[in-house]
């Protein structure tokens, strides 16, 4: 049960960050740091969230 309540956290962040990737790339001059750090954050709570979904389904 605890998996799934962080599965969820996870997959609120992920979706929260992605919409804050979006506003910065369509700024007229978005920030390619702040852009990267994200992307990589993004990332991260991907692999993260593939983890636990993986270790549910054994």
């Amino acid at each position: 049960m605890a998996e799934l309540a962080r599965l969820r956290a996870l997959e609120e962040r992920h979706a929260a960050l992605e919409m804050r990737i979006a506003e910065e790339d369509n700024r007229p001059r978005p920030d390619a740091d702040q852009l990267s750090r994200m992307k990589r954050e993004k990332l991260r709570l991907k692999e993260e969230m593939e983890r636990l979904r993986g270790h549910r389904v054994h």
